[in-house]
């Protein structure tokens, strides 16, 4: 059974949390980060980091505080930065302010600071402690957490099929399988994202606009084309309104310029086989400060993103419906001649969606 103390970090962290997800959609390419100052049980000041540049969730708590800050303790959902960036080391500013206590949920990945913001803190004789619903703060800084760990983004594929599993007619017709509900759920998932990602065939069957649509956001995330052969029709609407990485293989003058001229960047980033080389795009965009990639492709991409280890989770919309056999399939993949090969998912959330049913899975 918990004691009452124990209770109350919890209260106060799950506060944090919940002020750090007001950032979810601005935050790029900086975490989301919530902090509440406590004194004598009572919040004294709070605040959240909403976008990079701007001043981090610890000094908006502090400013709230003033003077209340000193004795007090501050929850706080990362570790409070140590080093200069943008703004001044936060772990200086609680330093400064006279509190007592700080609780993070969890130690920055940034190598930058890993763990050395903890060190200030208690070289300062503050009590730091770490860890305190530490998997929620994880969830929820999971792009950014991937991106500093590993040097690229957290790749999330998102798909919607039938029951039997297919997600267009033969003939590329795609809209719509699933209802106005998953498709609105689904602008979320991108609003979140720091770039949105899809291949030339999809943007050819459906003409796209990769953006963000019914979801209050002060931003849009980049719109990433792959397009190996530089097929991307100049009147696309990915193209309107700029924002727009064309991921391509081939270098054709004419037609880089007559994309650069809608306003649209060309990255050439051949493969051996005359492809993009999609590993190295998710490098590329991870050195741009991309932290979530939100995918929606056809089966042919779908599949070589997944053969190339590059997927971390699948966000699957399931309609209520069947296509049959002929229609395309989630991912072009080979054959398997043992079941001993096939890719294991965890499965992490199910829910309802209006009619449809969509499932959060995860590899690894």
């Amino acid at each position: 059974m918990s004691s009452p103390a124990a209770h109350a970090d919890h209260e106060f962290m799950a506060r944090a949390l919940r002020l750090a997800e007001r950032g979810l959609y601005s935050t790029t390419p900086n975490p989301r980060v919530g902090c509440v100052i406590v004194r004598d049980g009572r919040v004294v000041g709070e605040g959240w980091h909403a976008r990079a540049g701007e001043a981090h969730a610890e000094i908006h708590a502090l400013r709230a505080a003033g003077a209340a800050a000193r004795g007090a303790t501050a929850y706080v959902t990362l570790e409070p930065c140590s080093h200069h960036g943008r703004t001044p080391p936060c772990a200086e500013a609680l330093i400064a302010a006279g509190v007592t206590r700080v609780v993070a949920a969890m130690e920055d990945p940034n190598p930058r600071v890993a763990g050395q913001g903890m060190v200030a803190l208690r070289a300062a004789g503050i009590v730091a402690e770490c860890g305190l619903l530490g998997d929620a703060a994880r969830e929820l800084n999971i792009g950014f957490a991937a991106r500093m760990t590993r040097g690229r983004p957290w790749l999330r594929l998102k798909l919607a099929a039938s029951l039997d599993g297919k997600t267009a007619l033969l003939n590329g017709a795609s809209q719509w399988i699933t209802g106005a509900a998953a498709r609105q759920d689904g602008h979320r998932w991108r609003a979140r994202a720091c770039a949105i990602l899809s291949g030339i065939g999809t943007v050819r069957d459906d003409d796209p606009q990769l953006n963000v649509r019914g979801v209050e956001t002060t931003r849009q995330p980049l719109k990433v084309v792959i397009d190996s052969r530089l097929e991307l029709p100049l009147d696309a609407r990915v193209l309107a309104g700029g924002g727009v990485l064309v991921a391509a293989a081939q270098d054709d003058a004419a037609k880089i310029a007559a994309l650069r001229e809608r306003g649209a960047e060309v990255l050439l980033l051949p493969d051996a086989g005359g492809k993009v080389d999609l590993a190295a795009l998710l490098e590329e965009l991870g050195r741009r400060g991309v932290n979530e990639v939100h995918a929606e492709a056809g089966f042919k991409l779908n599949g070589s993103l997944l053969g190339a280890g590059l997927v971390d989770e699948l966000l699957l919309y399931l309609a209520p419906c069947l296509i049959g056999d002929a229609a395309r399939g989630m991912f072009n993949l080979p054959a398997l001649d043992s079941l001993d090969g096939k890719q294991r998912l965890a499965i992490r959330d199910v829910r309802m969606v209006g009619p449809d049913l969509r499932l959060l899975a995860r590899f690894g």
